[in-house]
């Protein structure tokens, strides 16, 4: 039995390195066929769209979970340089599923207790996807755009609710914004499910910034959660972010001071009895 799974398994590994090879000619293939059908200055319109979506990904990080890392009284720059490792393992697979267990794992070096983080960030990565949130919508106005389709105000709102519902729930793997943007697409009657073939070729670039953005709102939200819940010890997080906070035990402490307390006793009086 065991070597029948080891069989197939061997046979799927293979069968997985020969896709990953065939992946680019693939991707060759799609940016053939767009500019092929649209013409070249596609390329300029799909370099701008993801120009756009790489600005917008960062204004999030920037200005709207910097603003709530600062508003809980940490910062966004030393957490994006403390889980530097799981950001770049993301960069490379573009996918955020690798990293979790080390981000779990670093989040309790940060204080931040194992029931809340534990809880919180395997959560995040289906219902947290801000990245698979901008990419979807970004790309449904540039179809729209594309086909030369106009929406009214109303309909870009309902789309847009549509487009973060549809969000949650994806997997954090590659390629599963793109997926769920043709998923919601063929129910939405003002834009064809058809323009997706425009994005086809550009996807492995988006789905860098896509995965980046998740992780870090998901990280952040891990740590503002364990502080909301007061989850999280404030010395050990500033320490271990670099932070300006003290490093003595206080008094009231409530990781370790009574352990470092006793072991001051139990020295001093064996001093004393030495003496």
């Amino acid at each position: 039995m065991t070597k029948a799974v080891d069989s197939f398994a061997q046979v799927l590994f293979v069968s997985f390195g020969f896709v990953m090879k065939l992946a680019p000619l693939g991707a060759f293939g799609a940016m053939a066929f767009t500019v092929g059908r649209y013409g070249i200055r596609s390329i300029g319109s799909l370099g701008l769209l993801i120009l756009t979506f790489y600005i917008a990904c960062s204004f999030f990080v920037v200005v709207v979970l910097g603003t709530l890392a600062r508003l809980n009284g940490f910062s966004l720059w030393k957490t994006i340089r403390y889980f530097k490792e799981e950001l770049l393992i993301v960069l490379g697979t573009s996918s955020s599923e690798p990293a979790l267990p080390g981000a779990l794992r670093k989040l309790e070096q940060l204080g931040c207790r194992k029931g809340v983080s534990g809880l919180v960030l395997p959560m995040g990565y289906s219902f947290n996807l801000d990245g698979s949130a901008i990419y979807l919508t970004l790309a449904s106005i540039f179809i729209a755009q594309a086909c030369d389709i106009h929406l009214s105000w109303g309909q870009i709102a309902a789309m847009l609710g549509l487009m973060l519902l549809t969000s949650k729930g994806a997997a954090g793997v590659t390629g599963s914004g793109f997926v769920a943007l043709v998923a919601t697409l063929s129910v939405m009657p003002d834009l064809p499910v058809t323009g997706v073939a425009l994005l086809v070729g550009i996807d492995r670039f988006m789905s860098e910034a896509r995965a980046l953005t998740s992780m870090i709102s998901n990280c952040v939200a891990a740590i503002t959660v364990s502080l909301w819940e007061d989850a999280c010890d404030r010395e050990v997080l500033a320490r271990e972010l670099g932070g300006s906070g003290s490093l003595k035990v206080a008094a009231g402490s409530k990781i370790g001071g009574g352990a470092v307390l006793q072991g001051d006793k139990a020295w001093i009086s064996t001093t004393q009895s030495a003496a």
